[in-house]
C-alpha cells in the first residue's frame, strides 16, 4: 500500500527545469564555455559533489563552478521575479487527491531550503507538505539515496510505503536506491532505455500519477 508519495521539485512540480537549462548555458558562456543542453541533461538534480567535477571533465579545470552557478541563479532569480512561477499541468489536482485520501507529502529537492520555501509559496502549494528534504539538508545528494532515505524518516514510512515522482534520470536512480517506487514524469528528456528498469511507470503528467495510486489500492 502507498501510504506516502515524494515529490521532486524542479522539472516535476514547477516548470523551472527549462529556466535551469537556458540560465546554466548562459552563465557558462558569458564565462566563456560553451555549455550546450546536452551538458545541462547531464548534471539536472545532480548534488555539486558530482556536478562540479562532471563539468570540469568536459570543460577543464579552469571552469569555475561556484561562480557560474552563482550567476545561473542571479538570472533565474530574476526571470522568476518578473514572470513568476509556473506549475506542471496536474500539480493541483494530484496534491488535492493526496490530500483527500489521507497520504503524507514530502518533498525531495536538490535546491536548497531557502529557494525550495520560496518557489514553492509562489506557487501557493507549500503549505500541502507534510516534510521538506532539501539539497542544503543533506550529506550526500541525488543520485545517492540519502534525500529520499531522509523523507522516508521524516514522513514515518518505509520506503516501499512511498512512491517518488522524478522529472530526472538522477532523482530516479536516487528514489530507486531507497527503494521507493520511483515514477518518472518526464519533462526536458524522456527515459533512456537503461533507466526503464528502474521504473515502476513513466507518465506524462502528474495527473495520471492518481490514475496509479487507485491502481495500487485495487492490487492491495
Amino acid at each position: 500500500m502507498i501510504r506516502g508519495v515524494i515529490f521532486d521539485m524542479d522539472g516535476l512540480m514547477l516548470d523551472t527545469e527549462k529556466l535551469l537549462a537556458k540560465y546554466w548555458m548562459q552563465a557558462a558562456r558569458e564565462a566563456g564555455f560553451p555549455m550546450e543542453l546536452e551538458h545541462v541533461l547531464g548534471i539536472r538534480s545532480l548534488a555539486e559533489v558530482f556536478a562540479k567535477p562532471k563539468l570540469q571533465g568536459i570543460f577543464g579545470e579552469d571552469f569555475d563552478y561556484e561562480s557560474i552557478r552563482a550567476r545561473r541563479r542571479e538570472l533565474t532569480a530574476k526571470h522568476l521575479a518578473e514572470h513568476g512561477v509556473e506549475t506542471k499541468k496536474g500539480l493541483h489536482e494530484l496534491l488535492g487527491y493526496l490530500k483527500a485520501s489521507g497520504r503524507k507529502i514530502a518533498v525531495a529537492t536538490a535546491t536548497d531550503r531557502e529557494r525550495t520555501d520560496a518557489y514553492l509559496t509562489q506557487a501557493g502549494v507549500h503549505g500541502c507538505f507534510d516534510a521538506f528534504v532539501c539539497g542544503d539538508m543533506v550529506q550526500k545528494g541525488k543520485p545517492d539515496p540519502e534525500i529520499y532515505l531522509t523523507a522516508c524518516r521524516e514522513l514515518g514510512l518505509a520506503p516501499e510505503e512511498c512512491m517518488a515522482l522524478e522529472d530526472s534520470p538522477n532523482g530516479i536512480r536516487s528514489a530507486y536506491a531507497a527503494g521507493c517506487m520511483a515514477v518518472m514524469v518526464p519533462d526536458l528528456s524522456e527515459p533512456e532505455e537503461e533507466l526503464l528498469p528502474l521504473l515502476t511507470a513513466c507518465v506524462p503528467d502528474l495527473s495520471k500519477v492518481i490514475t496509479l495510486l487507485q491502481l495500487t489500492e485495487e492490487v492491495n
